[in-house]
Order: structure tokens, then C-alpha cells, then sequence
């Protein structure tokens, strides 16, 4: 009987976990859903591989004896990917980045010097894609890695390391009664109508509107579909943004005025690449990002 190798994979994470709820959220998969292929995955090797009771998994000898084998071919499975990537990248020698809005931060300049240190012969594409996609061009393979704004929408299939932490700051148009204010609290600014991001955009839209912060629905000015016409909108005395610390210096233009909404939660722009992307390339990408983190930050 042919076994995938998703199965294998589950049941090495319920075998290192002995827990099924946990082996399900390292997974990112239900645990029923896990709780099923597994029962599958004995049916078809005609063995019990776990011992259950309500509080306690343990290896059969089955498992045991199939734990060793099962990690070594995903392994050399892993291996074959990056090998098979590596090669069919060689041919283009491209990586390809996505953003949504400008990174500035000096962090472009800095991966681009050090992958060419790395990686003679890459070249890189910065590939501007708009709010309407929150992975900025990764779920649809356009863009081999991007930075992206947390929380993602679906994080399962995405692996990320945190580059910049920053204050949320408010962009109000330069006339506001608050824009004279350095700093505000929430409640001073949740009644103020707000440019959106699309509905597209998910919990990214959620966070940007600092819905959870309000206990009804943000008011809602206008949508933008990048940072550009978000801060047209603003000028034009549309609405107001909220937006980082760091993007409020890159999009600083006459008319607006940025004050600091202290008691929301800093944003977290990320580096964000595939989890199944296994190329040595995306390895050492993600190795220059993780020297730039930022104290307390958290890969996942």
C-alpha cells in the first residue's frame, strides 16, 4: 500500500508531540481532521502505530519501528525539493520580492547587498502588488518571497521572521482639531471616519482599522488599494490612516500631519516566504533578514 508523504509527515508530528491537539496546531490542521488521517494511515499499514486514552498517546512498537524510517525519507524528500528548486532556479537566477507598500528602513538595500555576496549572479525584483493581495503575491506564486503586514490571513501555508516592530501612528489631514496633538489615545480617534484597506484584505484590513479595538465596526471613509491613494485620501480631507511609524516618514507629504495612537499595539512588518519552498536561496534571504531583527521579534 503507497503511503503519501503528507501522511508521514502527520504522524511524525503526532509521534514527537504525543498529542494530538498540539501536533494539530503545529500542523495547522484540525485535530479531528488529523485524528482521521491517522486512523486512515493504520488502516492502510494495517497496524496500530499509537496507543490513546483520554489523556495520554504513546508508540506502539509499530511506531517506533516506523518513526526512524518515516523521518529519514521526509528528509531526503526535502533535500530532493531543494535540489530540484535550486536547479530549475539556476536557470533564472531571479528572486523575486514582493511589497505593498515602500520597506524603506534600509532593509531592501541590505538583502540585496548581502544576497549578492552570497549568491553571485541572482538578481533581484522588488514587484509592487496591491492591498487587494494581503501575501503580496505569494499564494499566487508571483513573488517568491514578500514583506507583508501581520497578521496574515491564512498563515499555514507561510513562514515568516519579524524586520521592523513600529508604533501605530494616526495621518490625519493637516486642519483636524487633533492634528496639533503629539500623541492620542484610541478613544479620542475610533469615531473618525477611516480609509480601508480592501475587503479583500482580510484580517489585514481588521488590523489597519484597529477593529479589534472597537466594539462595532470601524467608520469606514473610503477604500484604497495602495498607500499612494490612501494618503490622496487623507490630504483630501476624505479620512484619516492609520498607519507605522516608519511608513508615516516614507509617505510624509504636505497637508497631513501623523500623531501616535499610544494605546494601540505596535505593527509588525515581516519577511514573509513558503513553507514548502525549500530553495538554499530563500535559506539564505531569511538568514540576512534574521541579523536586522529587532529585539523580542518572533520567526514562526
Amino acid at each position: 500500500m503507497d503511503v503519501h508523504l503528507r501522511d508521514l509527515r502527520y504522524f511524525v508530528a503526532v509521534a514527537e508531540e504525543l498529542h494530538f491537539t498540539h501536533a494539530a496546531e503545529r500542523l495547522f490542521v484540525s485535530q479531528p481532521a488529523l485524528s482521521r488521517q491517522i486512523a486512515k494511515l493504520e488502516t492502510d499499514l494495517r497496524v496500530t502505530l499509537f496507543d490513546r486514552d483520554r489523556r495520554v498517546v504513546t508508540l506502539t512498537g509499530a511506531g517506533q519501528a516506523l518513526l526512524e524510517d518515516a523521518r529519514a525519507i521526509l528528509t531526503q524528500w526535502d533535500t530532493a525539493q531543494r535540489r530540484l528548486s535550486d536547479a530549475a532556479a539556476a536557470a533564472n537566477a531571479v528572486l523575486r520580492i514582493g511589497i505593498q507598500t515602500s520597506v524603506g528602513r534600509g532593509i531592501i538595500g541590505h538583502l540585496i547587498d548581502g544576497l549578492a555576496a552570497r549568491r553571485p549572479g541572482w538578481s533581484v525584483q522588488i514587484r509592487q502588488v496591491s492591498w487587494d493581495d494581503p501575501t503580496a503575491g505569494l499564494a499566487s506564486h508571483d513573488n517568491d518571497v514578500a514583506f507583508c503586514w501581520l497578521p496574515l490571513n491564512d498563515p499555514g501555508p507561510y513562514a515568516w521572521t519579524v524586520v521592523a516592530s513600529e508604533p501605530r501612528l494616526i495621518a490625519l489631514a493637516a486642519e483636524h482639531p487633533l492634528a496639533a496633538m503629539q500623541s492620542v489615545r484610541f478613544e479620542q480617534v475610533e469615531r473618525i471616519p477611516l480609509v480601508a484597506l480592501p475587503p479583500a484584505a482580510g484580517r489585514l484590513r481588521d488590523h489597519w482599522l484597529a477593529q479589534d479595538h472597537r466594539t462595532s465596526p470601524a467608520p469606514v471613509a473610503t477604500v484604497a488599494r495602495n498607500a499612494d491613494e490612501a494618503m490622496e485620501a487623507v490630504a483630501n480631507g476624505i479620512g484619516a490612516v492609520l498607519i507605522s511609524s516608519g511608513n508615516a516618514r516614507l509617505y510624509a507629504r504636505p497637508g497631513i500631519t501623523f500623531v501616535e495612537v499610544a494605546d494601540l499595539q505596535p505593527a509588525h512588518l515581516a519577511l514573509v516566504w513558503r513553507r514548502a519552498d525549500h530553495r538554499d536561496v530563500i535559506r539564505d534571504l531569511i538568514a540576512l533578514a534574521a541579523l536586522d531583527q529587532p529585539a523580542g521579534a518572533v520567526d514562526s
